[in-house]
């Protein structure tokens, strides 16, 4: 049976979750505020950008995940993959998905950009965030809800908005890094079909476990997607 750690150290887990998300919400909000991620940009340059301004911003910061920024076709491309560096161009659509990590807890942060007037890219930026409050809001209303079930709401909720999902997860555990070593079973690590287990739980060594809700939502016909994620069940 696990043990169950201190109350203050789970106490600590949350506010150092909680901390490096807020840290990685200044990042991306200076991020745009810079214009880092722009027409005429290529993508490991608009990466390199936001590393450097990371560092500038909070010392010198690891990363727990490969830096991601992707644009145009380029934004169909599950994780994964690592398609060709691509400029971005004047009518475009842009995600960044960084995973930092400060004071040993991991951030996870990712977030779209549009740029010129297509009004179906456009709804894909609004519609994310929307989405993701309401599988916030499934989760938080079913106090025994699974990775399957979460799943299945948020395939739901892009389907009725036009949109389809477009990796085979919609989110993971997240904690001191690496989070990977936390759950011996992949599926139990993710929210995705497979995950018949109950979100709220405990880990192997008896911690509260946290979750990262991830959307990367797409449009198969039109050819390009985009991408929103941050903590689901804290902040």
């Amino acid at each position: 049976m696990a043990v169950k750690p201190p109350e203050h150290d789970e106490a600590r887990r949350v506010a150092g979750l909680e901390a490096a998300q807020e840290k990685a919400i200044a990042l991306f909000a200076e991020v745009e505020a810079r214009g880092l991620v722009a027409p005429g940009v290529g993508e490991r340059e608009a990466s390199d950008r936001i590393r450097d301004l990371a560092n500038e911003m909070f010392g010198t910061t690891k990363h727990w995940h490969k830096r991601i920024v992707r644009s145009g076709p380029n934004t169909l491309a599950p994780y994964q993959e690592n398609p060709p560096d691509r400029v971005i161009d004047e009518n475009d659509i842009a995600f960044v998905d960084f995973g930092p990590i400060f004071e040993e807890y991991e951030a996870d942060f990712g977030r779209t950009y549009v740029f010129g007037d297509d009004p179906d890219k456009h709804r894909l930026v609004r519609d994310l965030p929307r989405i993701f409050d309401a599988g916030r809001a499934a989760f938080e209303a079913d106090p025994g809800i699974t990775g399957k079930q979460l799943y299945a709401e948020v395939e739901r909720l892009a389907a009725e908005a036009g949109w389809s999902i477009g990796i085979w997860h919609a989110g993971h555990l997240v904690g001191e890094f690496p989070h990977e070593t936390n759950e011996g079973a992949k599926s139990q690590s993710y929210i995705t079909p497979e995950n018949d287990g109950p979100l709220r739980r405990t880990d192997r060594g008896g911690r509260v476990c946290h979750w990262i809700l991830e959307l990367h939502l797409v449009d198969e016909q039109r050819r390009f997607g985009g991408f929103y994620e941050q903590l689901l069940d804290l902040a």
